[in-house]
């Protein structure tokens, strides 16, 4: 892959990673590191990456490998001594398209807030199959490649972690 080829990537790509990147992470700060760790991993591995394959989910296998590190590091330094909370999230912004009336606005807020939290809680493994599926919009082969397992593991995944959204979710499902 080309220098040429990386920078039509990250213009392509780059805002739907750092979006990822801000979903795993849950604040600026950390989304903002994740994403710059990912490209200069991308940019170290230039070398050795087919442009022909799917830059997307490769960029998204990256950030997901390093932010895993990162949480098993942050993880065996708490097990050595107590430290401040890693993940202290400073929540999400919304993006509206301004369309709504302002009532309108706070309660698609606070259901988008619910149902984020409600992800949030999932245990990594079923959160990281809902975030790339829906988020990413990732189909499941693509996300068995991006994680490194089988398509009817990512199936299961979806499927338990959409069992446990529903009963979370299910008095916000019973009022629309």
């Amino acid at each position: 892959m080309t220098k040429k080829e990386l920078a039509e990537c990250i213009d392509t790509y780059g805002r739907e990673i750092y979006s990822f990147c801000r979903y795993l992470t849950g604040n600026v700060s950390e989304a903002d590191e994740l994403y710059q760790d990912t490209w200069l991993k991308v940019v170290e591995l230039l070398d050795r990456i087919d442009p022909a394959g799917n830059m997307k989910s490769f960029c998204l296998s990256v950030a997901l490998k390093i932010w895993n590190n990162k949480k098993r590091k942050f993880a065996w330094r708490k097990r050595i001594a107590e430290t401040q909370d890693y993940l202290d999230g400073d929540g999400l912004e919304y993006l509206g398209d301004g369309s709504l009336t302002s009532e309108e606005k706070v309660l698609e807020e606070e259901r988008d807030a619910l149902v984020r939290k409600a992800v949030d809680e999932l245990p990594d493994k079923l959160k990281t199959a809902v975030l790339l599926y829906y988020m990413e919009e990732l189909d499941t082969m693509q996300i068995a490649k991006v994680l490194k397992v089988s398509v009817g593991t990512v199936k299961s995944r979806l499927y338990h972690a959409r069992q446990l959204l529903k009963k979370k979710l299910e008095v916000v499902l019973n009022e629309e």
